[in-house]
């Protein structure tokens, strides 16, 4: 507040995006940059080209007959070249904003004016008016740093406030990254780095701004992405110092004991990892395990074969999955392979009745119960454990991690195993679990045959409807899968319409059920055991088959309205088939004319099966904005690091910091890790888990 048009109201909308100090605000890094040195004169303006041009507004008036949220609003601009006309869109907030006279920057794409043959116009500017000092060294005849608007905070008002910050920094600014590393990387001190990237010199390359790749911009890039790994390291030195339980894992009797669950021959992948596992389980400290590996890779026999030696040990098993279907999916492949061997597992879902859970929780107490597969009613402060040995966290970025810290904390220092199958790339691997030792199975399972996958149109869909007809008739089952449950207004078939059609008119010989979110976890349970057992044919669902359901004999998987779902989601959904050895499909229903992102998501679909090949896609057309910035994901707080665009920088950081642990300079790591400790969880607000 003791910057200059900073009072309490613009404190407090800058304090609610996490902008408290003045570090704070300096790390609020325009999101573009515009060059007003050169300005484009109207005259020159080309149809299809991205100008910036500085001019005064001529008039400005709402457009004829529409208003409300469906306004045009309508500009005249000039300089002294000529006249130039803009519109906008959903214009209505712009009445009565600009002033005759006024001075005025746009910037954005010219195109052809429908209107006026011959003439441009500009559709939807962004537009900046010059204060009444137009000459503004802020504003005009300098490269020209653009924020992304907070509240009523312009870019404007954002700028002069950051410019003066910059002009009160001291010449001296105290650096947190060691002098070594800065010249080994030619990388500017903070000062001038901070400098350059508010307020670029005339000679900077204003590609390089836009692209994040300046020389200043790239030093705190890689200073942000350093202290992240560095704290990673840290911590993950910490756990590994912890005291944990060190597991007999040699015993022939535990041997044998794994070796009597296996349904099959475990591949040479899950013998990796599994290696990998039990000597985690053998060490006196926790594990903290991160199993990687695509659909229907064997995943959870490893976590089963793991859940065995600590069992054998003398310790419980706790198993957290994210939904009531995929506890009950493991609680019934629990019975299955750990039943016949003498333990006893126990299923705790929030559905069930108060008798049974009773009789759980108190298995669990008294340590009867070795093994629990449950979702969030495993943390609740009733269930309580004799001896809680493992825990097993399955599609682990669906949980926040206060969650998962909550069930470590039913046992003493429990080993930690959390499991994915949505195939993570190495950049978010890196970045999101860089302190979680990591195990990728990378083999599918003797049998299983690549799901071909095809792309059609509605039109098509009788004949789609034959084939599931012709898949049934050879005793196979098929998915159809839809995006909502009911009706909407987004347009889109719903699963208990389709239902009811498809029951009705297009599949009447067969038995078909119906699954969603709604149902109650009985109803789901019954439904979804009565399509494992071949009663029900054909299952009609939303997405809540994505995760948990595994049934060998279906071979058939519908998704309309394909293009409204994200690629991890397709391919979580075809991962439901080409689980046995039969010849499995994937069609994916979509329309003829859908966005560039839509069609590129259904052509990688066609294209590959390999699960971390399309999450790079995905995270490339998605952009880490979105899988970081939901806590679905884990919030990485960067202010100004981008993984994916920035992986070769992510990739240094983490080279130096684990550099900076093994070359044993204690007081140079010491005082690193002196900055780092007060911004370390404020920052990236990552809480110690598995």
């Amino acid at each position: 507040m003791y910057l200059k048009g900073v009072g309490p109201a613009r404190a407090g909308a800058l304090a609610e995006r996490g902008i408290v100090t003045v570090e704070d605000l300096l790390r609020y890094l325009p999101f573009r940059y515009e060059d007003r040195i050169h300005f484009t004169p109207v005259r020159e303006i080309r149809g299809g080209s991205v100008v910036t041009i500085r001019a005064e507004v001529v008039h400005g008036s709402m457009g004829g007959f529409r208003r409300g949220r469906g306004a045009v609003y309508y500009l005249t601009v000039r300089d002294a070249s000529g006249t130039l006309y803009c519109r906008f869109f959903h214009g209505n907030y712009l009445d009565g904003r600009f002033k005759t006279g006024q001075g005025i920057v746009l910037h954005g794409k010219a195109d052809f004016d429908t209107y006026r043959p011959g003439k441009v116009e500009m559709i939807n500017p962004e537009f900046e008016l010059l204060a009444g000092d137009a000459e503004d060294s802020t504003e005009v005849g300098r490269i020209v740093p653009i924020y992304e608007a907070i509240g009523s905070i312009s870019s404007r008002m954002l700028r002069r406030m950051v410019h003066q910050a910059v002009t009160q920094l001291e010449p001296n600014l105290p650096d947190p990254l060691p002098e070594s590393i800065r010249r080994r990387h030619g990388f500017p001190s903070r000062g001038t780095a901070t400098a350059e990237i508010h307020f670029p010199p005339a000679s900077a390359s204003l590609e390089s701004l836009n692209t994040f790749r300046s020389p200043g911009q790239r030093r705190m890039i890689f200073e942000e992405l350093f202290y992240y790994q560095l704290g990673l390291a840290a911590r993950r030195r910490e756990a590994k110092a912890e005291p944990g339980r060190a597991f007999s894992v040699r015993e022939p009797r535990i041997r044998e004991a794994v070796k009597k669950i296996l349904p099959f021959k475990p591949t040479g992948a899950q013998k990796k990892v599994l290696g990998e596992i039990a000597a985690d389980l053998e060490r006196p400290a926790p594990m903290n395990r991160l199993l990687l590996g695509d659909v229907g890779s064997g995943k959870t026999l490893v976590a089963f074969e793991a859940a065995v030696i600590v069992m054998e040990n003398g310790s419980q098993v706790a198993l957290m999955a994210p939904t009531e279907i995929l506890a009950v999916q493991h609680h019934l492949t629990a019975k299955r392979l750990l039943g016949p061997a003498g333990y006893r597992a126990d299923l705790l879902i929030s559905g069930m009745k108060p008798a049974q859970k009773r009789e759980v929780l108190e298995g669990l107490r008294s340590g009867a119960t070795q093994f629990v597969a449950g979702t969030h009613a495993l943390i609740e402060e009733a269930a309580a454990f004799r001896d809680l040995g493992l825990v097993i966290v399955d599609e682990q970025h669906r949980f926040g991690v206060l969650q998962r810290k909550q069930l470590m904390e039913k046992g003493k220092q429990p080993d930690v195993l959390v499991m994915t199958a949505t195939p993570i790339p190495r950049t978010l691997s890196l970045t999101l679990y860089g302190d979680l030792d990591q195990s990728v199975i990378d083999e599918l399972p003797p049998g299983r045959r690549p799901v071909e996958t095809r792309v059609t149109s509605e039109d098509s869909l009788p004949g789609v409807w034959e084939f599931a007809r012709a898949e049934v008739n050879k005793g196979r089952q098929a998915y159809i899968v839809y995006p909502v449950i009911e009706e909407s207004k987004a347009e889109m078939k719903a699963a208990t319409e389709e239902y009811e059609r498809l029951s009705r008119r297009v599949f009447p010989e067969l038995k078909l059920g119906l699954l969603h979110g709604r149902l109650k976890s009985e109803e789901k349970e019954a439904v979804i055991e009565s399509f494992r057992r071949g009663a029900v044919s054909i299952l009609v669902s939303t997405t809540v088959i994505e995760v948990g359901v595994d049934v060998p004999n279906a071979t058939l998987m519908v998704i309309e309205h394909a293009d409204r779902f994200g690629l991890a989601q397709l391919h979580q959904l075809r991962g439901r088939v080409g689980r046995g050895g039969e010849r499995s499909f994937c069609v994916l229903v979509a329309p003829r004319k859908m966005s560039e992102v839509a069609n590129e998501r259904l052509t990688t679909m066609v294209r590959t099966g390999n699960g971390f090949e399309i999450a790079e896609v995905d995270l490339r057309l998605r952009g880490p904005g979105e899988l970081f910035g939901t806590r679905q994901h884990g919030e990485a707080g960067f202010h100004v690091a981008n993984p994916l665009r920035d992986f070769d920088l992510l990739e240094t950081a983490r080279r130096e910091a684990l550099a900076l642990f093994e070359a044993g300079g204690a007081a140079e790591l010491q005082r690193l890790l002196a900055y780092l400790g007060p911004q370390w969880r404020r920052r990236y607000q990552l809480a110690a888990v598995g």
